[in-house]
């Protein structure tokens, strides 16, 4: 089962990096392979939303859970979709200094073994990519006070 976890320490508060992943509807402006979003409710402390994900031809719906812990953490939890398990957690934690430590960690399991294989092959670089895509969007909404957004990456 492929699995992630890293800190980083970014140049941005714990609540505007804990907006950013929370504003689930707007993944498809800056997420590579995210190509739709539907919301299906949301609230202060819960979200269910489908993503439609693509690369070349291939398109596939996940829906998941957002639980919301305003502004120290997400969890993400899947419920519907190609994969057999996901789950995702965020916590944003001050530095600090003005920054925000953000640690970060992610684990699934496709249901077919031959795409757990490829995806293995494909993992770090297509989660370096993500991770690149958030502080990017970070950089774009609130501005870099510091280098390190982009030597960490």
């Amino acid at each position: 089962m492929p699995a992630h976890h890293e800190m980083r320490i970014l140049p941005y508060t714990p609540a505007q990096m804990y907006a950013l992943v929370t504003d689930v509807a707007r993944y498809g402006e800056f997420l590579p392979w995210v190509s739709a979003v539907r919301v299906r409710s949301d609230s202060e402390t819960e979200m269910v939303a489908d993503l439609i994900v693509g690369f070349k031809a291939l398109r596939e719906k996940f829906t998941s859970r957002v639980v919301k812990v305003r502004p120290g953490s997400v969890h993400v939890d899947y419920i519907e979709g190609p994969l057999k398990f996901l789950t995702n957690d965020w916590r944003f934690a001050d530095d600090g200094a003005g920054g925000c430590v953000v640690d970060f960690s992610v684990a699934f399991a496709f249901r077919n073994r031959i795409f757990e294989a490829l995806a293995g092959q494909m993992f770090d670089h297509a989660l370096k990519r993500m991770i690149g895509a958030f502080e990017a969007r970070a950089d774009a909404l609130y501005g870099s006070n510091n280098s390190s957004a982009t030597k960490a990456a």
